[in-house]
């Protein structure tokens, strides 16, 4: 396609989170200019620390990285051959994860934030935008993620006549690696496991016995809890997103509810205890370069601040932590996205506005960060006047975008809507050839085999695309 005579409208991005400043970098690299919108400084959040874009506000792990054997290692991959910039900035600022790509966080947002700031194509402006865009915008990616403001909120539900879906999501605290006494925990991975950055060596574990586990759980359960921040009594009966249930949430659910999940002992040893199992295990996991942080795995939490520091303390090697950060909670806001948007997450209301993000109720940096990849090039592509074919739903970022705009089936117009916010998972894409829907997979090996069949098909699918798309150009 030629030339333009005349410059390019810029698109409008809102939001400077991880979608936002994926959708801008992919507009600018298609070579049309784009405006991105941030609140902050001017306004702040209340779990937002410091100016950078794409802060990472609860854990600094994109998780596992195998495309082999994992729904978000694929979209990893995929993400990587779109020339995606958070996957770029986390590729360059990993840490020892084990099998788990993490990141650290400061280096990461203030290489984000630097790549943005420095395109000749981007224009970041430092500022709220109240309501619903200017109507002289008519190509707009809102990436306003889960603290989505309450005016544009309130505007989002007159224009779409739906009641607003939320959820609340909690974050964990981080302890300063000096604190953790070594004579009790120990370093390991699961299993041994090395991973992008990693040894085998790449966690520190901290181990309970089959008492102090007991006593542990009992005590969460009947700790002191803090409100969410923005709480208010209308929404009282918003839900957790069950990925990131709080820790003592997970507590009153059984028991054994918190050793099969963040404190399973299952793939460690103790070397401290004459190579004997642990009953339990409280893992860390590295949050800066230096080493000098660690945040504790799946332990996001709404105790109150003192409750905290009381409980954790008394996990062997803990007791006298040093906490960074401690945990905290907050709402989530996201649209009723199958109901409200179309294949080209385009709001059926008003197609000016196009979404990216949490907002479009995935879950997940990555996820969101793949939809904003999305997102801005299908602006892109609208805005040069091209075809965007769109992708494969047996590539991991078709079949996220496939589930978000469509693939939910309980869509409810009499009564509340039942979407919820999910991370990309192997239920989402569809069965290979010759495997029928819900057939259960039998064995270790057979599970492994499907799931490299999902991964070899999208790697294809995705490069069939790539072809596709290029010749549309």
């Amino acid at each position: 396609m030629s030339e333009p005579s005349c410059p390019l409208a810029p698109i409008h991005v809102i939001g400077g989170g991880l979608a936002g400043s994926e959708a801008a970098w992919q507009i600018a690299r298609a070579g049309v200019p784009v405006v991105l919108h941030e609140m902050r400084p001017s306004r702040k959040t209340p779990v937002h620390r410091t100016e950078d874009l794409a802060e990472l506000v609860c854990s600094n792990s994109f998780r596992a990285d195998d495309p082999q054997a994992s729904a978000i290692g694929i979209l990893h991959r995929e993400m990587r051959c779109l020339d995606s910039l958070v996957m770029t900035a986390a590729d360059a600022h990993k840490l020892p994860a084990g099998g788990a790509l993490a990141v650290d966080r400061g280096q990461f947002s203030e290489c984000i934030t630097g790549k943005i700031c420095a395109h000749p194509l981007i224009t970041l402006i430092r500022e709220e935008i109240d309501g619903l865009p200017p109507a002289n915008w008519d190509n707009v990616i809102i990436a306003t993620g889960p603290l989505t403001s309450p005016s544009l909120a309130s505007a989002l539900g007159a224009l779409t006549g739906e009641r607003d879906l939320a959820f609340f999501d909690a974050i964990a605290p981080v302890v300063q690696r000096g604190s953790i006494d070594m004579e009790k925990a120990w370093l390991q991975s699961r299993y041994d496991k090395t991973g992008p950055a990693g040894t085998g060596a790449d966690y520190i574990n901290c181990p309970l016995t089959k008492d102090q586990y007991i006593a542990f759980v009992g005590a969460l359960v009947d700790a002191d809890r803090s409100e969410p921040h923005t709480l208010v009594e209308e929404f009282e009966d918003t839900p957790y997103f069950n990925g990131c249930l709080p820790v003592e949430v997970m507590a009153e659910r059984g028991r054994e509810t918190l050793r099969h999940g963040p404190m399973k002992p299952f793939g460690l040893t103790n070397p401290h205890a004459g190579s004997a199992k642990p009953y339990a295990v409280v893992q860390l996991r590295q949050d800066n370069a230096l080493g000098t942080l660690y945040n504790m795995v799946g332990f996001q939490t709404k105790l109150k601040h003192h409750a905290q520091v009381e409980i954790f303390r008394t996990i062997p090697g803990l007791e006298n932590a040093s906490f960074a950060r401690l945990g905290g909670i907050h709402r989530n806001t996201f649209l009723n996205s199958p109901k409200l948007l179309d294949a080209a997450l385009r709001l059926k209301a008003d197609p000016r506005l196009r979404f990216a993000g949490q907002i479009t109720g995935c879950e997940g940096y990555v996820e969101s960060a793949a939809i904003g990849l999305a997102a801005g090039r299908m602006a892109a592509a609208e805005r040069k006047g091209e075809a965007c074919p769109r992708l494969p739903p047996t590539t991991a970022l078709g079949a996220l975008i496939n589930h978000i705009t469509g693939g939910h089936i309980a869509i409810i117009d009499a009564g509340p809507p039942s979407f919820q916010p999910m991370n990309v998972n192997f239920g989402l894409f569809p069965p290979i050839a010759g495997q029928a829907h819900g057939e259960k997979t039998r064995g270790p090996e057979k599970g492994r085999a499907r799931k490299a069949a999902i991964s070899q098909r999208a790697a294809r699918d995705l490069d069939s695309w790539l072809n596709q798309d290029r010749a549309a150009e």
